[in-house]
């Protein structure tokens, strides 16, 4: 079975999955309700599956669909001011064909870059509970486990870099507590993968200037001089 056939197949199991009331319930409650600027819309409604380069080597780590972004358009940092901001800064770094992310068929294409979230659905108030995370850890394992080529975990925002943390202390025999969230910090993880802090592309952390393109554009190249500094191949 070829890597793709493997990805389409964990993708139907991702988007039919309904393991966790609380959040098949939110985002179909969502998907009914929508939002006013977003009335004449069809909502996804559903599991968000992750996409971008099938031999990338880098991954980028988002906590879950955004709720008027992801659970509308069916694709991961699609369709808000998130994605708006981080597809500025992939294509200055050029590991995006395209500066925006608006829908699914929009042309966007990923170079050497996958990008996923650790929790399939969005979570009521952005929480999910452990056993929520837990379950959905069985499909983020299977993609990393298909993902062979990757070498660096970048996860956006702190909650994403706790959630990548929680999810090796549950694969792995790992409990390494020195692991503190940081833009820019970079920790070895027990798969001999690097993951990177990284401040969440969020509206307010760039209307507060805790993150500005320069700074998220410098974290992403710095990614590929790793790869290269390491030999990947």
């Amino acid at each position: 079975m070829t890597l793709n056939s493997q990805f389409i197949n964990l993708n139907k199991k991702i988007i039919t999955c309904k393991k966790c009331k609380r959040l098949k319930n939110f985002r179909e409650k969502i998907a009914k309700e929508k939002r006013r600027q977003y009335l004449n819309e069809n909502y996804w409604g559903k599991p968000i599956t992750g996409f971008g380069d099938l031999n990338g080597k880098i991954l980028l780590v988002g906590l879950a669909p955004a709720a008027h972004g992801g659970n509308r358009t069916g694709r991961v940092f699609t369709g808000d001011r998130s994605a708006e901001f981080l597809y500025k800064c992939l294509h200055k770094a050029k590991m995006s064909n395209q500066s925006t992310s608006e829908n699914k068929n929009d042309g966007l294409k990923l170079y050497n870059l996958y990008i996923t979230t650790a929790l399939k659905c969005v979570p009521p108030g952005d929480k999910p509970t452990f056993e929520e995370l837990k379950t959905c850890f069985n499909y983020f394992k299977e993609e990393i486990d298909l993902l062979k080529n990757v070498k660096i975990i970048i996860a956006l925002g702190k909650i994403a870099f706790d959630a990548c943390i929680k999810f090796y202390k549950e694969n792995y025999l790992f409990n390494n507590k020195n692991f503190v969230f940081k833009h820019g910090a970079k920790y070895k993880l027990p798969d001999n993968k690097i993951l990177i802090g990284c401040y969440h592309p969020s509206p307010r952390n760039v209307n507060t200037k805790r993150i500005d393109v320069n700074k998220m554009v410098k974290l992403f190249k710095n990614s590929k001089k790793i790869l290269l500094k390491y030999k990947v191949k």
